[in-house]
Formats: structure tokens, sequence, C-alpha cells
């Protein structure tokens, strides 16, 4: 089964400050019937702008992922952690038993990009833990960038999932074999095909009982999958 979701049925808010997307029940939103998908309980696509914000908050109990498409993030948190996100690179910040952070734009003139994924841990109250790295996808290929650690090369959580970059030129194809629960594709940009369904920019689908994904791209496409526990 898998159940293709348009860019423009996500819901969205604009705060000014901040246009975001989100895929699951968040906030201000509620829907009882779009809470998560598996393990995956928030997808937000936000855009923030020059010089603006999420001021000190906290978490705990949740493995946060962060994805900067265009621009730069700031992050700070309460185990002193200092660093700037740019373009390219991902970050995990596992909370645990409590972590509080902020999260900037770094840039005093360029909007920032980014996608911020919540994944429900296996355990609670674990020693929170924080993980950053740039990855460069791989042409015509699905490169893996989050894991329990059971990937090579990955950052780890505390989760039997896993978080792939993919890209496919156009005329190309790529092929996944999962025995995940479920799986989620995400397209970045670009317009492809998923076993035979076209998907476009900034829509969303959510698989289950499919073994075999294939992914042909009618125009060159990057996308992110995630192959998920219940």
């Amino acid at each position: 089964m898998i159940h293709t979701i348009p860019s423009h049925a996500r819901h969205h808010s604009d705060f000014g400050w901040l246009s975001t997307r989100w895929h699951f029940s968040f906030d201000s939103y509620y829907d009882p019937n779009n809470v998560r998908w598996g393990a995956l309980r928030v997808f937000n696509d936000d855009v923030v702008q020059p010089g603006q914000g999420f001021p000190t908050h906290g978490h705990r109990d949740m493995e946060i992922i962060s994805y900067v498409l265009e621009g730069a993030l700031e992050h700070k948190d309460s185990m002193g952690t200092r660093h700037v996100l740019r373009k390219g690179e991902l970050q995990v910040m596992s909370a645990g038993s409590g972590i509080t952070h902020s999260e900037y734009n770094a840039s005093a003139a360029e909007p920032v990009h980014f996608l911020q994924l919540w994944i429900l841990p296996r355990t609670k109250g674990a020693a929170p833990k924080w993980e950053q790295r740039a990855f460069e996808p791989r042409p015509d290929a699905l490169t893996p960038v989050v894991s329990s650690g059971a990937l090579p090369n990955t950052l780890t959580i505390d989760q039997d999932a896993a978080i792939y970059l993919g890209t496919v030129s156009s005329g190309a194809e790529v092929t996944h074999t999962t025995s995940a629960s479920k799986s989620y594709v995400f397209v970045i940009s670009g317009t492809m095909e998923l076993n035979g369904q076209k998907l476009n920019t900034g829509d969303q689908a959510r698989i289950e009982g499919e073994s075999q994904l294939r992914i042909c791209g009618l125009e060159p496409s990057r996308w992110m999958l995630l192959d998920l526990p219940d």
C-alpha cells in the first residue's frame, strides 16, 4: 500500500518570521487521524527568516533530526553545544532524559530552509547526546545518513529506523529493498515515480507492506526515505 499526499495538502502556517508545513499533528494543528506514521512523530518543513528563530525550549524522550536544505541554522543547547548547521548537513539530537536548546537562522540576510523530524525512541530517560555531519548524496543512489548504528557511517538514534537521502537523474532508476513495517518518502525537489505513482516536489508517500521500492526519475530529483518500525 502506498498512500500519496500532495504538497498542497500539508498543513501550512505562516507566522511572518516562520513559514512551516507540518506533515503530522503539531502545536496548534491536531488531527486524530494524522498523529504519526509508525515511529515517525513529526516531519516539519520550515523556512525561517533572517535573524529569527526558536528561543530556548525543552525536549525529552525524542530523537530529533534536522537537515538544512538552504542557508544556515545555529544550534545551542544545555550540554554546551553551539554549532552552525549548513546546507547539506544533518544533526541528530537525542533528547533523552531532558535537554533545552534554541535554533536560529545564522544569517542576517538570507532565509534558512530545513527539515526537522522527530522519531520516537526505543527507551526513555537515556542520556542526551548530539551529533552533526555533512553528507554528499551519491548520484542515482540512496545514501544512508541515520540509523540505529546498524548501517555504517551514519548518525545514530535510539530506534530501529533508518533515514536515506536519495538522488535520481532523468530516466534513471533507483531500487530499495526493505523489511521495515513502514516506509516514508518525501520529495525534496523534482518529479519522480514511486512504484508507478507520480510524486512532485513537496509530495509525501506513506508506505506499508511494500518490500520493493522502485524510484524512476522523470526529471532530476532529490528525496528523503525513511524505514520505520510500528
